[in-house]
């Protein structure tokens, strides 16, 4: 089942990054973005899409995937944006150089702005079989993406003297989860209602598990500079609670974001993909360190 997910995801990246690689079009632009796109990470987000779109009948397959495919350009360009100078100043990002170092920060700002404008498009490229779902999936998109809750505001809580943690992580984190099962359900016919305090849930257990892992792995188990929270002064779970206390508060989130799958023929399914990433994210090794 994951195996055919992710191949349904590479092959829309694919389609939406193949309408800009054409004749006239800035080459190194394109290639910065083809940079920041792959080799991707665990597309997270852009499966939990399909498995919720799966979940609510899967009534439109080519709109579930302009769905998941959006959710996964709009993280790569927060990436592209979090490693600039101006903002983490990482030089690694998935084991490699990030987007700025290998193409120069004026690149990276750009390949950034047009991996979001590429999001949109690609939604909107995918709406032709039910044009009347396209609405609210772009309110969504852009609800999760900007101000006041979304992505954007999630890193603008990083230039601000305080921030409550619960506010940092769902926007910064948690927002992007949730507009991946809205817009599953969305596509499919379904209420995204009924599913966004999953995807809120399981996003902030993601971004306290990648606290833990900034504080209690190397670089090199990362792909991408470790200790950064602590040296930018961000707010943090472990520097809440403590490593301990965190890892407790991530098992807890794990935990409520099962509850909140909604009742279903996809239920199980879902709840051992929630299961699956929990592992993936802390395995045993760096929960014992955390426990240590």
């Amino acid at each position: 089942m994951k195996q055919q997910s992710r191949a349904r995801i590479e092959q829309a990246l694919e389609a939406a990054l193949a309408r800009g690689e054409v004749r006239g079009a800035p080459p190194r632009l394109a290639a910065a973005i083809r940079h920041a796109v792959w080799p991707g990470g665990a597309r997270i987000r852009p499966h939990l899409c399909l498995a919720v779109a799966a979940a609510c009948g899967d009534g439109d397959a080519a709109l579930a995937d302009a769905g998941a495919a959006a959710i996964e350009l709009l993280h790569c360009a927060s990436l592209v944006h979090d490693d600039l100078p101006c903002f983490d100043d990482a030089a690694l990002r998935r084991g490699r150089a990030a987007v700025h170092v290998a193409y120069g920060e004026r690149c990276a700002v750009l390949a950034g702005d047009a991996l979001i404008v590429m999001a949109f498009e690609t939604l909107a490229h995918g709406a032709a079989r039910h044009p009347l779902r396209l609405p609210s999936m772009l309110a969504v998109l852009a609800q999760r993406v900007g101000m006041p809750y979304g992505i954007v505001a999630g890193q603008a809580w990083e230039c601000e003297d305080y921030a409550a943690l619960p506010d940092y992580h769902r926007a910064k984190t948690g927002s992007l989860f949730a507009a991946a099962t809205e817009l599953g359900a969305i596509a499919a016919g379904g209420d995204p209602n009924v599913w966004r305090g999953f995807g809120e849930r399981l996003g902030e257990a993601y971004q306290v598990a990648d606290d833990i892992r900034d504080a209690a792995c190397e670089t090199e188990v990362l792909g991408k500079p470790a200790q950064k929270d602590r040296t930018l002064g961000r707010p943090s779970a472990v520097h809440e609670f403590g490593l301990a206390g965190a890892l407790a508060h991530f098992e807890q989130l794990v935990d409520h974001a099962g509850r909140s799958v909604p009742d279903g023929p996809g239920a199980k399914q879902l709840r051992a993909l929630l299961q699956a990433e929990a592992e993936r994210l802390l395995p045993p090794t760096v929960r014992a360190q955390a426990v240590a």
